[in-house]
């Protein structure tokens, strides 16, 4: 096997290994998948994929009891996510996954920063998310966000939220 082959067939275990810690988070096994995730992500922090540390940061966040570390995760999710964006990895294939990333991680970091109370960060965060919406699809998860950015802009403006559902959708 070639060293691009060999490097294919690691991301596509890495990406599998992660989907199924986020099968189990969702499944409601919030621990197993936060300790799933946490052994990736000691694996591949090094010399990994940015995509794959951008992915793990981003689902780790989700598992956080804290409000603090889900932020510190958000914004390692958003570094990596930099990284794909600024040509540190090859273009051809991962720019566009970087660009479908901001909406959702502006929308996350928005909303860490609105729990902690840092309602300028969170509107800063989420002007950078709206401003981003064009990277994303008119699919469910495309509308996912959108709405979740209309709740949590009314929430900063003290209006109470349309539904009690969730802020952060899943990418």
């Amino acid at each position: 096997m070639t060293e691009p082959q060999e490097r294919s067939a690691r991301d596509e275990v890495t990406m599998t290994r992660i989907g199924q810690a986020v099968m189990l988070h969702h499944g409601g096994d919030r621990e197993e998948a936060r300790d799933r995730f946490l052994a990736l992500w000691a694996e591949i922090v090094e010399n990994g994929n940015p995509l794959h540390r951008c992915t793990l940061a981003h689902y780790l966040a989700d598992t956080q009891d804290d409000p603090e570390a889900e932020l510190a995760w958000d914004l390692r999710a958003l570094s990596a996510a930099e990284e794909l964006a600024d040509g540190r990895v090859p273009p051809h294939a991962l720019a566009p996954a970087a660009r479908a990333f901001y909406p959702t991680l502006h929308l996350n970091l928005a909303a860490d920063y609105a729990r902690l109370g840092r309602r300028e960060a969170a509107r800063s965060h989420l002007r950078l998310s709206s401003g981003a919406l064009d990277a994303l699809g008119r699919d469910a998860h495309g509308e996912a966000v959108r709405s979740a950015i209309v709740r949590l802009g009314r929430q900063l403006d003290g209006d109470p939220p349309p539904d009690p559902g969730p802020v952060r959708p899943a990418p």
